[in-house]
């Protein structure tokens, strides 16, 4: 098949419409339907020389049902993830462990704050500034090794502190 602009215009001119309607039959989503019609086009402009295409509206309406079927699992799936982590949240949240977070969080900021420096400097940019053991060993011209080996010992003397002040809490 060629596929020039005027016959590609064509194409979606006739069966846009068609397509979209199809697709109700699967969702009343007009947005979710007009992306997923609008995704077919794209991939028919950009992969037609790719496909062995011989009817065009078998291979629109195929097509826009597949990414259709697609977009409505992953959308199930993202819905079912989002109500498991609300779940866990409202748990969390209602659950008492006896500790006063903000207690918790002065205390461990005075462990890290007794870290030795280099130490310190690099468990702050993986900690709070998110840096990966990779980027900070870039920036600080170091080995990734020794970034674990430091994060180590920044873990080992935050945890000695904590357990050394539990008064505090």
């Amino acid at each position: 098949m060629i596929l020039d602009e005027n016959t590609f215009r064509q194409i979606y001119d006739d069966f846009f419409e068609p397509v979209c309607i199809f697709l109700n039959r699967y969702s009343q989503n007009v947005q979710a339907i007009e992306d997923v019609v609008q995704d077919v086009f794209v991939a028919l402009w950009e992969d037609y020389r790719s496909c062995e295409i011989t009817y065009v509206k078998t291979y629109l309406y195929n097509s826009a049902r597949n990414r259709m079927l697609n977009y409505l699992r992953d959308t199930e799936n993202r819905m079912r993830i989002l109500k498991n982590w609300a779940k866990a949240e409202e748990e969390l949240r209602k659950s008492v462990d006896g500790i006063d977070r903000n207690s918790f969080h002065r205390l461990l900021a005075a462990a890290v704050e007794t870290l030795p420096g280099k130490c310190k400097a690099i468990f702050i940019l993986h900690r709070e500034v998110r840096l990966s053991y990779k980027e900070i060993a870039l920036k600080q011209n170091i080995s990734v090794k020794t970034i674990e080996s430091q994060m180590t010992i920044a873990f080992r003397k935050i945890r000695e502190y904590i357990l050394a002040h539990t008064d505090l809490l």
